[in-house]
């Protein structure tokens, strides 16, 4: 699929998808990524929280006929193609320092797996945010200062290793890769 650039930001980007979003969650990503974006059927998640996108992108089988009538045709930018998720229709639309998505995790597993699978090639750096996880995918040096107490998991999306301190189960001298 071709990449046509909808969104030029110099802000960060706040994404809004079709899965479950906590109006506090949003309010915070918005303080961080203000320009507010939905895929499809994200917009109904969105104006339901009394926010408005500025743009929507997707294949338009999940926003509502009385989104698409408020919001209007200027913030409407249906991609018909069904080969890639709206997911990823929206975040190749995008060019931002960086995304923040919602919904995008809680819902149904593979639209999951898919938005997962989609993080591997984004033309930016991606934070999911979900009730219980931020998920993003790691860039080849990463450095993280965790609580006592904080869960972090690593899944190889290819051969990768580490360090660690401090760690209950340790990760130095372990070559993960996919099986």
């Amino acid at each position: 699929p071709m990449n046509h650039l909808i969104v030029d930001s110099l802000d960060a980007v706040t994404l809004v998808a079709g899965g479950p979003v906590a109006a506090q969650d949003l309010r915070l990503s918005l303080i961080r990524a203000p320009y507010l974006v939905a895929a499809d059927g994200g917009a109904d998640q969105a104006l339901a929280l009394g926010e408005v996108p500025r743009a929507v992108i997707g294949d338009f089988d999940s926003i509502s006929d009385a989104a698409q009538i408020r919001l209007g045709s200027a913030a409407l930018f249906p991609i018909r193609e069904q080969e890639t998720t709206d997911f990823a229709k929206a975040l190749r639309s995008i060019r931002a320092p960086f995304v923040l998505a919602l919904g995008a995790l809680g819902g149904r597993v593979d639209h999951e797996l898919a938005v997962l699978n989609t993080l591997i090639t984004a033309p930016m750096p991606c934070v999911l945010l979900g009730r219980e996880d931020v998920v993003f995918a790691a860039p080849a040096h990463l450095r993280l200062k965790l609580r006592v107490g904080d869960r972090v998991s690593l899944f190889p999306l290819a051969a990768i290793s580490g360090r660690s301190t401090g760690l209950r189960w340790p990760i130095d001298g372990i070559q993960f890769a996919p099986n």
